[in-house]
């Protein structure tokens, strides 16, 4: 009996996961989707596919990032700013790891007491600390040019894959004949090869160049993975290859902005960013909710009544819209800058800072002083 229990409990769960209330509306059933007369539906087993995917994925980015970016990055003459390593100091390495890496002025002032030494010296050796945990420019190059890569590749394929369906024309398509749609072999490896490279990032997250934005992009991962998984097993399909259509092609330019922008090539980088800007407002900002998430609110209920999988999708898109809008508001600011003063970098990075050891304030105190007592003798005093 002991040993059964964990079985039937198995079983429960499996049960209720594979609910059809959940997946399906009211008046189908799994037997309504299995490939007969031609026709074949998306199975929850071929996701299994997106494991080795991922991994290939690795694998080809490992080659492309030796073979093919860092030989780019050398003919473009990118390299890595010299580093002043942190000094080995057991008490500031336990409170940087332990607490924080930014101290309060007065952990700085305490800090100065148990270790002798100046305030100057507990700030520099902070930021030489924290420039340490910080990708170098040849490896934030490498990573965007993946990036860059495969979202071009994934766009021009799914436009390949997508130019003659008529459910791109009028949106109402995509519901004709739902859920009982067959899948076809373009929809199949384009999902796979999306979910697999969504899935590699999830893996790489540990080791990629972590921005001010990393939070987010793990939730936007994490969503974009469950909403594809959740619209392949109910054969949202059509509408998932469309969702994923517009997201990369703005992707590419926010990417190739970045290579373009760490090459020092910034007018490049500048034209872009606009283009990035407008495409990315009018796809992700209009398209997506007008025309998208209106498509799967609206249609769906003149065909069937609402279930849990029509909710949960819609909510799971609506997730996303959050995202672009706190994204929107990030390149706002960027727009702001590049038009009013002067844009430099990606606002969501987290940029490497002076780690000099040189007298700056000292100098520019010392020049202030000077300039008084000339400005003083000059007034006669």
């Amino acid at each position: 009996m002991y040993f059964g229990f964990p079985s039937i409990m198995l079983t429960t769960v499996s049960e209720w996961l594979w609910w059809e209330r959940l997946w399906l509306p009211g008046n189908l059933s799994w037997s309504d989707l299995e490939d007969s007369k031609g026709r074949v539906y998306a199975k929850a087993s071929q996701l299994y596919a997106t494991l080795p995917c991922a991994l290939c994925l690795l694998l080809v980015r490992h080659l492309f990032e030796r073979c093919i970016a860092t030989p780019l990055a050398d003919s473009l003459g990118i390299k890595d700013r010299l580093r002043h390593t942190a000094e080995q100091n057991h008490i500031l390495e336990s409170y940087f790891c332990k607490r924080a890496r930014i101290p309060l002025q007065a952990d700085v002032r305490s800090l100065c007491k148990k270790t002798s030494w100046s305030e100057r010296k507990v700030e520099v050796w902070f930021r030489r600390r924290r420039n340490q945990d910080r990708p170098g420019l040849r490896k934030r190059f490498s990573e965007a040019s993946w990036r860059c890569a495969f979202y071009l590749i994934a766009f021009f394929g799914g436009i390949l894959a997508l130019y003659d369906k008529p459910w791109v024309y009028n949106l109402r398509e995509v519901w004709a004949g739902f859920p009982k749609q067959s899948m076809l072999p373009s929809q199949y490896w384009y999902y796979i090869l999306e979910m697999g490279f969504y899935l590699s990032l999830v893996l790489r997250l540990a080791f990629d160049v972590k921005r001010k934005d990393f939070k987010e992009q793990v939730i936007h991962h994490m969503a974009t993975l469950t909403l594809l998984s959740f619209s392949w097993i109910s054969n949202y399909i059509r509408i998932g290859t469309l969702v994923m259509a517009i997201h990369d092609s703005s992707d590419i330019l926010l990417e190739g902005g970045k290579v373009f922008n760490y090459a020092n090539w910034h007018k490049t980088a500048n034209a872009t960013f606009v283009a990035f800007t407008i495409l990315f407002m009018v796809t992700r900002l209009v398209i997506f909710p007008f025309w998208l998430i209106h498509c799967t609110w609206v249609y769906p209920l003149e065909l069937y009544p609402p279930f849990f999988g029509y909710y949960f999708f819609n909510v799971m898109l609506s997730v996303l819209l959050m995202l672009h809008i706190y994204w929107a508001v990030l390149i706002s600011r960027m727009v702001y800058k590049f038009i009013f003063s002067e844009l430099e970098g990606d606002d969501r990075s987290d940029e490497e800072e002076d780690d000099t050891d040189s007298p700056k304030e000292e100098n520019h105190k010392v020049s202030e002083m000077n300039g008084s007592a000339a400005r003083g003798r000059a007034s006669g005093h």
